[in-house]
């Protein structure tokens, strides 16, 4: 039986018109004369959605029973006895009602699948099972209904049903995707204009990674050892040297020229890991690759240009970016062709660039005296060409006849040999020069001189003389690599256990501490600064040796019971530079937590100056005329008269009070002598207060409280205060007969309470003015206070841990968003 087909309609987020496209679909192929069933589709009370599906044969659902509710499901066994040629199954990720016939609604399609069935699906991005953390980190919903990679992977057709944000936002606005009383919560919580953007991009990128796998596959499938062009990968080959940030550099303009392009570094080491390279340079030059936005590989092989032309041909690379060579004339000459003419000769049809750069054709230099070997071996070199040599002659001289010179010969420069692996470069060319004026004046014609007579024998001791120097030089060179390559795997080493320490939750200088003394085999390390001990390991010696090294101009690393060799200092340099970027970490930290709430008081001390000499004097200027013309005898004042002039006395001075109580409240909490009690209270104990504060009564207002809300910390008399002063604005400008809307909702860690008004609302780019002290964005209305509220609520809020932030209101108007943190219990969750 021919295995059905399953096509995908992928979207990124709610709305977006998955199901709309596949009725849409299903319709068309009906039409075409494919037998279509609906198997199960998931209107969600929209009448258009709900509207396409007459016309199209609907199979009915099976009703399941769970814990005394029943619950429709899609009929499996319906749908398998019916067999169509395309079934239309809704919400690919779905999980069934307990007691199906499986778990998830994937697996009922797998069935329809291996039965012979076509299936037309959906899907949203946040189902994936891959991306279900990374959806949560964005849009802090979590996601329990998934769905294996595999299983998508594994359709024959994915599509992408796109709608640009705004636009989902919009519709979403309209009432075309949730009833109105949900439309406030879900722009302002998942539905947020950045969330959409994000999850629009991570579908967009993860179909492009599925095209590209399907590319490859179909690749590898067919034998195609060509690159293709579907876009531009330009690869960056790294050695290590100065000149990487030049080749990087130069490989994100190439691949930024065309649209998708994609920027690849590569490395190449060798199997033994005795390749030179600057591990410092190196890890830069990566972290300049993440700058740039592209990916850094390493890869192992002992012929570095078939490996970097093999990865090359295997990420199907169109550029190849190479540096021209380090090495001198005189090097490229005595050794051949360089990397450069391997690549090119072997990339085939990729292009491949040549950058210059400084470094390029360095001059030749002389070898450092002493090689990467230890003064011991270097003294026991020569102590075995010293003791060696007059014993080889003798043993010679007691078995010479006239045919053994060949063998004198070879059993010097076995010794000479021997004298270069124990003692390296210098006590090889002792030996050598030593045994050859032996050779010569023991051994060749005339005898017991140094005086040769055939040119033959001058060339046969230069040479080996020669031989020996070369020996010497290979066993000098791979010391020397070889100690490069196991200090770098010791730092290497050293650096990934402090990054998993830090990860794991340990403090970067206690890990770094204790890695010192594990790592010298040291008695004991401490840091310390002044006289305060920062972090310790082991058991420092009391009153005895240590070695002191400066960690900046911040503190001291003692190292107690040992010395160092001059070769670990190296390794003590990283240390001490990775100590003193986290010390210097850590005095930022603190800095900034110093600075930040000085900040915050001198703002709100400035304020609090502007707001002292000019909310006051309106009130102050009315009560004192109010008061003065009470007073005035030369004035005979009528019973209306007086009774107004005392009202508008006490009018002045409740508002004088009421501002001065505001003014004294913001100043003490910034100066931190307001007792604010923050503790666990439920919204409705500020909100139906503030209610009765005002008169506001059920034709006044909208209340849609959210059920099951966890507590949140805030103290009650500020809270009730901000909702006042938020409701009295947004009574005042929404339009008559209008009654305002507050709503609480729960989202993330955090409930909001929104006070909804259907006024003019502002700008997007005038919403921080309202917030500053009397900014009242052109109200002349001076009767109703000089725009101090919003900054004192706002103040308010900030107190207690939120926030207070303006939106748009669907349909015009203004929403104003209090957020305060839920109330945890002591396991960590909201309760």
């Amino acid at each position: 039986m021919q295995r059905g087909r399953l096509r995908v309609l992928l979207g990124a987020a709610p709305g977006v018109g998955k199901t709309y496209a596949m009725l849409e679909e299903g319709h068309r192929l009906a039409g075409e004369g494919v037998d279509v069933v609906v198997a199960v589709v998931e209107t969600h009370g929209r009448a258009a959605t709900a509207a396409l599906t007459e016309g199209l044969e609907t199979l009915p659902r099976r009703g399941v029973e769970h814990r005394g509710v029943t619950l429709d499901e899609m009929d499996l066994e319906a749908v398998l006895a019916r067999r169509p040629g395309l079934a239309l199954v809704d919400e690919l990720a779905h999980t069934n009602a307990p007691g199906s016939t499986n778990d998830k609604r994937w697996q009922d399609v797998e069935a329809l699948l291996a039965a012979g069935v076509s299936v037309l699906s959906t899907v949203n991005i946040q189902h994936i099972e891959s991306l279900n953390d990374v959806v949560r980190q964005i849009t802090g919903a979590p996601q329990r209904e998934t769905i294996p990679d595999a299983v998508l992977r594994a359709a024959d057709q994915i599509e992408l049903i796109d709608l640009a944000p705004q636009a989902l936002r919009d519709r979403l606005a309209g009432g075309r995707v949730y009833p109105a009383e949900r439309i406030d919560a879900a722009l302002s919580n998942y539905f947020r204009l950045g969330n959409l953007t994000a999850l629009r991009e991570l579908a967009l990128l993860w179909l492009a990674d599925e095209v590209d796998s399907a590319l490859r596959d179909y690749r590898a499938e067919h034998g195609i050892d060509s690159t293709w062009e579907a876009r531009e990968r330009v690869v960056v080959a790294l050695t290590g040297g100065p000149e990487g940030e030049t080749l990087l550099r130069r490989g994100a303009r190439i691949a930024a020229r065309s649209s998708g392009g994609e920027l690849i570094a590569v490395h190449v080491t060798t199997q033994d890991g005795l390749r030179t390279a600057n591990p410092g340079a190196l890890a830069q030059q990566r972290a300049l690759v993440d700058t740039l936005g592209g990916t850094f590989h390493q890869v192992v092989g002992d012929d570095v240009p078939r490996a970097l032309v093999d990865f090359a041909k295997a990420a199907n690379a169109t550029q190849l970016v190479i540096g021209v060579s380090r090495r001198s004339r005189l090097s490229a000459a005595v050794t051949g062709p360089g990397i450069g003419n391997t690549v090119i000769r072997e990339s085939g049809n990729i292009d491949v660039h040549i950058v210059n750069h400084e470094a390029a054709g360095g001059r030749f230099r002389l070898p450092k005296l002493g090689g990467a070997l230890s003064a011991r071996r270097h003294i026991a070199g020569f102590a075995l060409a010293l003791i060696g040599g007059p014993l080889v002659t003798w043993l010679l001289h007691l078995a010479r006849t006239e045919e053994s010179i060949t063998s004198e010969v070879l059993s010097y420069q076995l010794l000479v040999v021997l004298v270069a692996l124990v003692g390296g470069f210098w006590p090889a060319v002792f030996a050598a020069v030593l045994s050859g004026v032996t050779l010569d004046f023991v051994f060749v014609q005339p005898l017991y001189t140094v005086t040769i007579d055939d040119p033959a024998h001058l060339v046969a001791l230069v040479l080996y003389v020669v031989i020996a120097v070369i020996v010497s030089g290979v066993v000098d060179l791979s010391a020397r690599r070889a100690r490069t390559a196991r200090r770098a795997a010791a730092e290497s080493e050293l650096l990934a256990t402090v990054a998993g320490s830090v990860l794991r939750g340990e403090g970067a200088l206690q890990a770094l501490v204790s890695r010192t003394r594990e790592s010298f085999s040291l008695a004991g390390v401490r840091l310390v600064a002044g006289e305060q001990v920062l972090a310790v390991d082991g058991e420092p010696t009391r009153g005895g040796d240590f070695t002191s090294i400066p960690i900046g101009t911040r503190a001291v690393l003692e190292l107690h019971g040992g010395v160092l060799a001059a070769s670990d200092r190296r390794l003590l340099a990283v240390i001490a530079a990775q100590l003193d970027a986290s010390l210097e970490h850590t005095d930022l930290r603190a800095t900034a937590q110093e600075v930040g709430p000085l900040a915050a008081t001198d703002r709100v001390r400035s304020a609090l100056l502007s707001a002292v000499s000019h909310d006051l004097r309106r009130p102050l200027a009315a009560a004192t005329a109010a008061v003065t013309g009470l007073r005035a005898t030369d004035v005979e004042l009528t019973t209306a008269d007086r009774q107004d002039l005392l009202e508008t006395a006490d009018d002045s001075l409740r508002t004088l009070a009421a501002l001065v109580t505001n003014l004294l409240d913001v100043s003490r909490l910034q100066a931190g002598v307001l007792a604010v009690t923050v503790a666990p209270i439920d919204v409705e104990d500020a909100i139906l207060p503030a209610f009765d504060e005002l008169g506001i009564g059920p034709h006044d207002a909208e209340l849609d409280l959210a059920p099951d809300l966890p507590p949140v910390l805030a103290d009650t008399g500020l809270l009730q205060r901000v909702i006042v002063n938020l409701l009295t604005n947004a009574q005042r400008f929404s339009p008559d007969g209008t009654p305002v809307r507050i709503a609480t909702s729960g989202f993330r860690d955090a409930v909001e309470i929104r006070i909804v008004d259907h006024g003019p609302g502002i700008a997007p780019d005038r919403r921080e003015d309202v917030f500053v002290p009397f900014q009242r964005l052109g109200d002349t209305d001076n009767l109703t206070g000089l725009g101090l509220g919003l900054a004192l609520s706002k103040g308010f809020v900030e107190g207690m841990g939120g926030t207070l932030e303006p939106e748009d209101t669907p349909g015009g108007g203004l929403t104003m968003v209090v957020s305060l943190p839920a109330a945890r219990d002591q396991e960590g969750t909201a309760r």
